[in-house]
């Protein structure tokens, strides 16, 4: 089950790098882990750089892949794109984006831009 899970996870953010790229943005890095979390995606679109939240539903029973970002996963989310920052000494405009994609038939693919309001 668990590998199942995680097959998932990988096709679903290769769908995500697919669209992404399809509308313009480069891939920067792909999982960048640290010990405050992991950033699925982190893209290039023009002179910013997007950190990109990828979420997928098998079923929309027990709701929209949207809706799993939580408070608590976007702290995490900004504090692991301060510290990739930080690391790799970048001092660039950024922006938080969510790639959802949903099963059961509703819209495969929602692309929230600014989806994390930030004020560093």
């Amino acid at each position: 089950m668990i590998a199942n899970h995680l097959a998932y996870g990988q096709e679903a953010e290769q769908q995500a790098l697919d669209f992404l790229q399809s509308k313009g943005l480069r891939l920067q890095e792909r999982n960048f882990r640290c010990k405050t979390g992991e950033i699925d995606l982190i893209m290039r679109d023009a002179q910013t750089l997007v950190f990109v939240e990828v979420r997928f539903r098998q079923s929309n029973d027990y709701g929209r892949a949207l809706e799993t970002v939580t408070a608590g996963k976007q702290r995490k989310l900004l504090n692991t794109a301060n510290r990739y920052l930080q690391m790799k000494h970048i001092d660039s405009a950024c922006r938080f984006d969510v790639i959802a994609l949903n099963g059961s038939g509703s819209t495969p693919i929602e692309w929230i831009k600014n989806a994390i309001q930030i004020a560093w």
